[in-house]
């Protein structure tokens, strides 16, 4: 893990901080991806960021970018970002919300909308 990651995760809650570090290897697992982290998140892009995450308390909150809306027992909020892509927001508490409905989500983000969404 790198130092920027561990940074960013000092003096969070432990258990949303294990359930950030789960959802971020959903996310590798999709394939080569940029990580982002900055002082309030952590992004994954491949051309175009398509999820971020970031520790409220002792919540994960999970941010992705598809191109239709969803629903979902975890969501929070979706909102349109751009004419075609629509973000998502989802808390997660527990460990078993980063289930396969999730994994399925953040995979259609990878291939949707993080090659971009310019020439599609």
């Amino acid at each position: 893990m790198s130092a920027a990651i561990d940074e960013y995760l000092a003096g969070k809650d432990p258990d949303a901080t294990e359930r950030l570090l789960q959802f971020r290897d959903l996310v590798l697992a999709c394939g080569e991806v940029d990580e982002r982290v900055h002082r309030t998140e952590i992004a994954w892009a491949r051309t175009r960021v398509f999820a971020a995450a970031f520790i409220y308390s002792s919540r994960l909150e999970i941010a992705l970018d598809l191109r239709r809306r969803i629903h979902h027992p975890q969501l929070r909020e979706a909102f349109p970002t751009t004419k075609t892509v629509i973000t998502h927001r989802l808390t997660i508490t527990s460990d078993d919300q980063l289930d396969g409905t999730l994994t399925d989500l953040l995979a259609e983000a990878y291939e949707t909308v993080g090659p971009g969404t310019r020439a599609r």
